[in-house]
């Protein structure tokens, strides 16, 4: 756009700029409007010229041109910003829909534009409308609307959080949007579920849950696992009149923004319509409840159960039916108990805040039920002793629950203590000082329980209890437990989650001022101001007498303190008595207020040390002690001399003024908040001194752990030792083994090579020889290796020395087919050969036993040989 266009473009309306047909000329109005907007006041005439024509505005954030349209949605967000509340409510209808249109769809820099705008439609109003308007964009035909849509609305949920931004409306439609047909919007859909889950955890699957497929379900699981872990987020961006409570609250010198957050619930309770089922309960159920066979009992009350298991109930007449599952809860059969226990449950969720009266007929029952040791009726009863705790209150099941904790029976012990660590997660209301001490002892008691289940659940309702109230009121009843009990109560301190949380009471505000004498500027700040020095009398003038005074009386004669320099009987002006030892410094260790020397303060009260103390309103008997009360109308008697060295305090609240009397409450009021600064820093060294026992603990159990590893450490090294020195003992072993196998191998291998030069020689009579190799008889030798040689050609291993030195033969099976040590053929058939030759077959086995007799004989001789050998 050249130079003259602009000129020409700026010298229109601003109304015309914004309805003009050319593009820059409608950039460059928003452009202007934008910065007269920054500048303006909330009541100047541009910023009401464009609240009464609010029209402009529905065609300037839906700008055809997409660089025009960013500059319109800044001009917009600057009116909002001046214009306020009157302004949002008259654009809001028409341009909600471009913003979505258009802005969430157009550039980066539009889109982040057009989502301030809705942040600043809900800041200066309320949000109900700005959802109204974006919900119907949820069913548009274009998915990038949608994906669009879901985005600007995670951006609110973010930006304000669901105390803020009604979540119901939102949550029921996720189902529809969860189910469409483009990845992107089912993508965003997921984004904003995890963003609600945020705020809300398991208590929005009710509204919206059942309607997604099994599927969608665990994707959301699997998106909703880091989210458990994470705190419940804070609101990030405030509503206009948040923020002028919050700058009130700054002024006041409380932050009451907090309170009011917690105050507000979620309501993400089901819009249903209570049902009337009084009527249809069965009208013989006391006779059927009597009935001495379990399956009548039992069916009677599961007829009960399907009538009252709906959202909500009408109230009406349940006596007949609470009164028979209290009794139901004493049958012998569980399963009567498992129903009668649902039954209840189911009543007090539909009743809810009516079922209250019912509460002391089945409460105690139950609890008493909590022996029976199967776990589904334990659960079934647990569940709807919860059910009861959430129609009445903790208040209400405190006294029957404490009750319950002191049976005998461990198991209704530990279950009634359970209910009770549940309810004080989630009650919302703080419990009271005396209810804190009786529970306080009720877990203590458990500690000192022999069971550990028994101690942990005391250690709980302890820490829980501990989160609600607060180190004031809960490190008196701790001062008495053991460290690693009170370590292990802090655990439970630190993982609590709960709802309640007890705070101070808020400090009563000051008195209003008294008046001041005519004349005379009241003081500022408490303080008294600096007296005036004029010429004249020392004594300063009385004041007026005011209507509510009392009649005024001549003030009697100073007097001096001893020591004091002067005149008999008069005290130089300005010269104070000294405030005895223990008023000069309060009980805490603090400084004394200043020293009240104001020249229209009585004589007698110049240069006196105020202390908190209480004005008296009661006479004191005794001379010179007596109060406005106390003195007669006439003219007083003098009063006695003082003793010498004793200092005097006459009528030292005689004569006070307003003035006086407001500086004394300043002190007081100050002497008071020191001493809750004292108590506050008591309950800070507590703290800290638990810590520190804390740490004692855990250094004491890391000194231990330390010593259990350097014992574990050095019983290894020594197993080490031992095993290194096992190792070189077994690689000696074999050494000395492996020389020893050797060693045989060389005598096997000689033994071998003597055996080797002998042979059988016939001698012609039927008997053999052995004949050395070199022509001479072979001389008998010892073969340690070989054993004797049988009729029947057998081989036997070595023999085995005996005690006496001489060898044993080891009994062994028969080798057949192999040849005997001395070249002879095995078995008997090799025998039957070597004596064919000699003729007939009888000779033959003759000269074969004669044979055997001689090689044993010749086997004997070297065994012994052998022997002396080795002698």
């Amino acid at each position: 756009m050249s130079a003259p266009e602009e000129e020409e473009f700026a010298k229109l309306p601003l109304q015309e700029q914004f309805t003009h047909k050319n593009w820059k000329a409608r950039k460059g109005g928003y452009e202007i409007a934008a910065a007269e907007f920054a500048k303006s006041k909330s009541n100047s005439p541009i910023v009401r010229d464009f609240i009464l024509d609010s029209s402009l505005w529905k065609g300037a954030v839906g700008d055809s041109n997409v660089a025009a349209q960013q500059e319109a949605l800044n001009a917009y967000n600057a009116f909002l910003v001046k214009a306020g509340t009157e302004g949002v409510r008259k654009t809001r209808s028409q341009t909600v829909g471009p913003i979505v249109e258009k802005g969430l769809t157009g550039r980066p820099a539009a889109k982040a534009a057009a989502v301030e705008s809705l942040l600043l439609l809900i800041e200066l109003d309320k949000a109900d409308a700005v959802i109204e308007e974006l919900l119907p964009y949820l069913s548009h035909k274009l998915p990038k609307i949608i994906v669009a849509t879901l985005s600007a609305l995670k951006d609110i949920y973010h930006a304000y959080g669901c105390r803020i931004v009604e979540p119901k409306p939102v949550v029921k439609l996720l189902p529809k949007v969860f189910g469409h047909a483009d990845k992107n919007v089912r993508a965003e859909s997921q984004a904003l579920t995890v963003e609600l889950y945020r705020w809300l955890r398991d208590a929005m699957k009710p509204l919206f849950w059942g309607d997604l497929k099994e599927m969608q379900q665990k994707d959301l699981e699997k998106l909703f696992e880091p989210v458990k872990a994470e705190p419940i987020p804070k609101q990030e961006r405030f509503l206009r009149s948040q923020q002028d409570a919050i700058q009130e609250a700054e002024v006041e010198g409380a932050a009451e923004e907090e309170e009011a957050e917690e105050a507000v619930e979620i309501d993400l309770e089901p819009e249903v319509i209570a049902v009337d089922v009084a009527p249809k309960l069965p009208k013989d159920l006391n006779e059927r409840l009597s009935s001495s066979k379990w399956k009548d009992r039992k069916e009677v009350l599961d007829e009960s159960f399907n009538v009252v298991n709906v959202p909500a109930i009408k109230e009406g007449s349940f006596d007949d039916l609470m009164r028979g599952c209290a009794k139901s809860m004493k049958d012998a059969n569980i399963m009567v108990v498992t129903v009668a226990a649902n039954v209840i449950e189911a009543l007090a969720k539909g009743l809810r805040k009516s079922f209250a009266r019912y509460r002391g007929t089945v409460l105690a029952s139950m609890l008493e039920r909590f022996k029976e040791k199967k776990q589904a009726v334990t659960d079934a009863i647990s569940a709807a002793c919860d059910a009861v705790f959430q129609s009445t209150g903790l208040q209400e099941i405190l006294s029957d629950v404490l009750e319950a904790m002191k049976n005998k029976n461990p198991q209704v012990k530990e279950q009634s203590a359970k209910f009770l660590a549940r309810s004080l997660k989630a009650t919302r209301v703080v419990p009271t000082v005396e209810q804190t001490k009786d529970m306080a002892e009720s877990g203590k008691k458990l500690l000192g329980e022999g069971t550990a289940s028994l101690r942990d659940v005391g250690a709980e309702i302890l820490g829980v209890l501990w989160k609600i109230m607060g180190d004031r009121h809960m490190l008196s009843h701790l001062d008495g437990v053991e460290e690693i009990r009170k370590a292990k109560i802090k655990e439970f301190f630190d993982a609590a989650e709960v709802k309640a949380k007890w705070k101070p009471p808020k400090a009563a505000a000051p008195p209003p001022k008294a008046a001041a004498p005519p004349g005379k500027k009241p003081a500022l700040g408490g303080k008294r101001p600096a007296p005036v020095k004029k010429p004249g009398p020392t004594r300063a003038a009385s004041p007026p007498l005011m209507a509510d005074d009392p009649p005024r009386q001549p003030p009697p004669t100073p007097r001096t303190a001893a020591g004091a320099k002067g005149p008999a009987g008069i005290r130089p002006p300005g010269m104070g008595l000294k405030a005895p030892s223990g008023l000069q410094k309060s009980a805490l260790g603090l400084k004394a207020p200043a020293v009240v020397t104001s020249a229209t303060a009585s004589p007698k009260r110049q240069g006196m040390v105020l202390e908190d103390l209480p004005i008296p309103t009661t006479p004191r008997a005794g001379p010179g002690r007596g109060g406005l009360a106390g003195r007669p109308l006439g003219r007083p008697a003098q009063p006695p001399s003082p003793t010498p060295g004793t200092p005097q305090y006459e009528n030292n609240n005689a004569g006070l003024r307003d003035t006086d009397r407001q500086e004394i409450l300043s002190l007081q009021q100050e002497n008071s908040m020191l001493r809750d600064q004292l108590s506050g820093l008591r309950s800070d060294k507590s703290k800290m001194s638990s810590q520190i026992a804390e740490l004692q603990v855990q250094n004491a159990q890391l000194i231990e752990d330390h010593t259990r590893d350097v014992l574990q450490i050095k019983a290894k090294e020594t197993q080490l030792v031992r095993a290194r020195s096992d190792a070189e003992n077994a690689v000696e072993r074999a050494n000395s083994l492996s020389k020893e196998i050797e060693r045989l191998k060389r005598e096997m291998s000689r033994l071998n090579r003597d055996v080797g030069r002998d042979s059988p020689v016939d001698n012609g009579n039927g008997r053999s020889s052995y004949q050395h190799a070199n022509g001479g008889a072979a001389a008998p030798r010892a073969y340690s290796a070989l054993s004797d040689v049988g009729t029947e050609g057998m081989i036997r291993p070595a023999s085995r020395p005996l005690s006496n030195g001489t060898l044993s033969p080891e009994p062994t099976s028969p080798t057949p087919g192999r040849s005997s040590a001395f070249g002879a053929p095995s078995g008997s058939s090799g025998l039957a050969r070597s004596s064919s030759d000699a003729g007939s077959g009888v000779e033959s086995w003759k000269r074969a036993a004669e044979v055997t007799q001689n090689l044993k004989a010749r086997i004997e001789m070297m065994k012994a040989r052998q022997n002396l050998g080795r002698g």
